[in-house]
């Protein structure tokens, strides 16, 4: 299993993995950690990171940035609108009301969806990770914005989906920073002891966010969160552009943001300039060459103006950190540390004014730019069961509080229910459960519209089907598991109806005429109370036993009465119940999620991108079969002029150099864009002229080492048959018959060799060799086999006598040395054991 952590940014993404080593962040073909999260559509093929970057002033119209927050908003919404004045791209309506990005490729106008693009930056991120791993990559956790709704995570996931990813859980992205700032706590207090009360603060390139993180050992539980979506390093690239443009307006008589190249140019340059004036407080300079109209422009701005120029700005950093205090109900000295992560967090304003609300100097632990991608892959690791990962809970926050209506038979018509306040423990199930005769629709809502930085407050329509009346015409007790999952999102997540059955003397469920709604008193304590399920899917039948109802705290929807039923009446009923046979009967629901994907239409973005894949794939090869011939063509008229000209006669040398200068014009003219096939074939010919005088080239290079090293071993072999004739003990034991043939084969490869080397001396370089390297070190090859056999034999080795032999000797010959017959007489015991030992044994020394 894949273990792989990716930090979905606006500006720039990070895959961080988990290795045998540790977490570590990986480089891609550039060997850069960081991947620009863009992507530039060409006639014929796409470009993704890098790549797509360098294309950003060049092919402006058709280079897709900025579209993390696109997820999950239709074309109308009020941010989209405002986006399409700054992007250079243009945004459309899609079929289903959602944006779409307009680009131009395969030489056609094709809108795609913002899930596809995304698609298309993960699937990149995809491959980089598999590089780095050597293993196909599927399982993944990926970081979002604490603030994204639920139609924004759900479009997210429609991405993963559509880059062949499998992710384990939506992360928010202070939550995967707190993570990975405590797993590798060795001092964090114990589970009894007062937690360690940290603050992360995350100011990226296009948002603001801050939570409050409670610390034990093994055990982060975030406390609060809140943020800023409109606070980032690119606002304060913005200010400085729209001084810049208001600068060169009246000094160069300049419209910037008429010009989208331009704009983009100086966009580039300001965000370099914001850099450095982090690090430099005096004057520095910006100078753009050929900006407009041919004119160089220049100016220059210190950190004081900046700040001056960005005040507004810098103001909004402290409301966000008052917040998170006042929701966590904690004061300044409760606070431990302040981490601070994300690129505009390196901006000196921005660290003074949050060390300042503090009263603390702010920590830098944390990688600022890596510390997301590295917490989203110990959350992997975490889940992954190829990984043995230190015990760490994390208990994430609803960022936004949930409301459930129902439409009610009383005179009002609705009852509505929160069923999550902000700030509540997450992932979370509750139970609740309503009495009713009919299947019921369930909105579910964000209760404070004004609080979500999104113009749509619903979630989505929940219809509990298939429920009718008990057998005595009574209402019909329905549990309705409603559930934030580890990806934050909502969902009713299953409905059962608990079924009486008759038996004499049962008495019905009455349900009391108490005037307390799901919104009067109690509320509080009946949310606290509801069924709590951590883990996903272990929630039990409701019916297994009748008493099971009573250990649950219990909301009821509307009945016939004027308003739901409390607690009291189950209470009451209770000792009735215990009468009736109750079964628990699962009930379908239908989801109509806002903004949700039809499976349909992933599947397609799904084969649209494994065709774009496909194409991206089929352009490289023909690139790289056009680059080969191109390749040839250099490098052989180079050798031509060089190497190779001893072995090639004038007429062949005019006659290629021709040739090659012919096909070099092909390449820039009929030949630039060209089937893989042409250029295949166009290779293929250009070396049927060019291999033999690159062979002969090869051969003269390594014929005389070949020769010489079949001399020696020809020299070696006779002087060990001269040997053999001089009667040498060392070749004694060899068999004459063999030797002499030994002696013929010699004599035959030594004649071959001197006829061959003859022969060649006679040819000039530029004629084909009468031998090659290849065969006379075949000839080698067949001197060895043939006569190192006989030559080398081994001596038949004399063992020495075995100490039985030697005792069975004593025993024949009698006494030894004046010895008695009792002395040499040998111990049968330990004859035996000699006697039985395998004669292989013997022979092994």
């Amino acid at each position: 299993m894949s273990v792989v952590g990716i930090d979905l940014g606006f500006l720039n993404c990070y895959v961080a993995v988990a290795r045998s080593g540790g977490i570590e962040t990986i480089a891609n073909e550039y060997s850069d950690r960081c991947t620009p999260a863009c992507i530039s559509l060409g006639s014929k093929t796409r470009a993704i990171g890098n790549a797509a970057k360098s294309q950003i002033v060049t092919n402006v119209k058709n280079t897709l940035h900025g579209f993390k927050k696109m997820h999950g908003r239709a074309f109308d919404d009020p941010y989209i609108q405002g986006e399409r004045v700054r992007l250079p791209f243009e945004l459309q309506k899609m079929p289903n009301g959602s944006v779409g990005l307009k680009v131009r490729y395969l030489d056609e106008e094709r809108p795609f969806a913002v899930e596809q693009v995304t698609g298309m930056l993960l699937a990149k991120l995809k491959e980089t990770s598999e590089s780095a791993l050597k293993k196909p990559v599927a399982d993944c956790v990926i970081s979002v914005p604490s603030f994204f709704t639920d139609a924004e995570r759900r479009s997210v996931m429609a991405a993963a989906q559509v880059a062949g990813l499998n992710c384990l859980r939506l992360m928010n992205e202070t939550t995967a920073v707190a993570l990975a700032y405590g797993i590798y706590k060795q001092d964090l207090p114990a589970l009894e002891e007062k937690p360690r009360n940290i603050v992360f603060v995350d100011m990226g390139h296009s948002a603001y966010q801050v939570s409050v993180c409670a610390f034990n050992k093994g055990k982060l539980k975030i406390l609060a969160t809140a943020f800023d979506p409109f606070l980032g390093g690119r606002n304060f690239d913005e200010a400085l552009v729209d001084y810049f443009c208001g600068e060169f307006r009246t000094k160069y008589k300049l419209n910037v943001k008429e010009n989208a190249r331009a704009l983009l140019r100086l966009y580039q340059e300001s965000e370099k300039l914001k850099k450095l004036m982090s690090a430099n407080s005096s004057d520095l300079p910006l100078n753009i060459e050929c900006f407009m109209e041919d004119l160089d422009v220049s100016s220059k701005m210190n950190r004081a103006q900046f700040e001056q120029l960005c005040a507004p700005l810098i103001a909004k950093v402290e409301p966000p950190l008052r917040t998170i205090m006042d929701q966590a109900k904690l004061q300044r000295e409760d606070i431990s540390s302040i981490e601070i992560v994300g690129g505009a967090t390196r901006i000196p304003a921005v660290k003074e004014q949050i060390s300042r609300f503090f009263c603390k100097d702010i920590s830098t632990t944390l990688n600022a730019d890596e510390a997301v991608a590295r917490g989203c892959a110990l959350q992997c690791a975490i889940l992954s069961p190829a990984f043995k990962v230190r015990e760490f809970s994390i208990t994430d926050v609803v960022p936004y509080s949930i409301t459930l209506r129902w439409k009610s038979s009383y005179e009002e018509g609705t009852g509505e229910c929160e069923v999550f306040s902000k700030n509540h423990a997450a992932p979370f199930s509750k139970v609740i459960t309503f009495h009713k005769k009919e299947p019921f629709d369930l909105e579910a809502y964000y209760t404070h519209p004004n609080e979500i930085p999104y113009p749509e407050p619903r979630i989505g329509l929940f219809a509990i089907q298939n429920v009718g009346p008990q057998y005595d015409g009574d209402n019909s007790k329905v549990k309705v598991k409603v559930r934030v999952n580890v990806h934050g999102i909502f969902s009713v997540a299953n409905a059962s109806v608990i079924e009486k059955q008759n038996v004499e003397g049962d008495h019905s469920d009455v349900p009391m005429d108490a005037e307390s709604s799901c919104k009067n008193q109690g509320k509080d304590d009946e949310l606290d109370k509801m069924q709590v399920d951590q883990e996903e899917g272990n929630h039990k039948s409701q019916a297994e036993q009748p008493s099971q109802a009573d250990e649950e705290s219990e909301q009821h929807g509307g009945t016939e009465t004027k308003t739901a039923s409390g607690d009291k009446p189950d209470h009451l009923a209770q000792p009735v119940k215990a009468k009736a046979k109750i079964k628990s009967i699962e009930l379908p629901i239908q989801a109509s999620l806002y903004k949700q994907l039809g499976q349909d239409l992933i599947n397609s973005y799904i084969e649209n991108e494994g065709k774009m894949m496909m194409q991206d794939k089929l352009e490289k090869e023909r690139n790289d079969a056009k680059n080969a011939v191109e390749e040839y063509v250099y490098d052989f008229r180079d050798k031509l002029c060089g190497i190779f000209e001893k072995f090639v006669t004038e007429e062949e040398s005019s006659k290629l150099t021709l040739m090659l200068e012919d096909t070099e014009n092909w390449l820039y003219e009929d030949g630039e864009d060209q089937p893989k096939q042409v250029y295949m074939d166009k290779l293929q010919e250009l070396r049927k002229f060019g291999q033999p005088i690159q062979e002969r080239f090869v051969e003269h290079e390594e014929r005389p080492k070949a020769l010489n090293d079949l001399g020696k071993k020809v020299q070696l072999l006779m002087k060990a048959v001269e040997a053999f004739k001089n009667k040498d003990e060392k070749y004694d034991h060899l068999d004459p018959a063999e030797m002499e043939k030994v002696e013929k084969y010699i004599s035959e490869a030594m004649n071959w060799l001197n006829t061959k080397m003859n022969a060649q001396n006679k040819l000039s370089l530029t004629q084909d060799p009468v031998v090659k390297v290849a065969e006379i070190l075949a000839k080698s090859k067949e001197l060895d086999s043939f006569c190192n056999p006989v030559i080398y034999k081994p001596k038949p080795r004399m063992e020495p006598p075995s100490e039985a032999q030697t005792k069975a000797n004593g025993e024949h010959n009698g006494p030894v040395n004046g010895q008695s017959g009792a002395e040499a007489k040998p111990d049968p015991a330990k004859d035996n054991s000699q006697q039985t030992k395998p004669s292989g044994e013997m022979e092994v020394d």
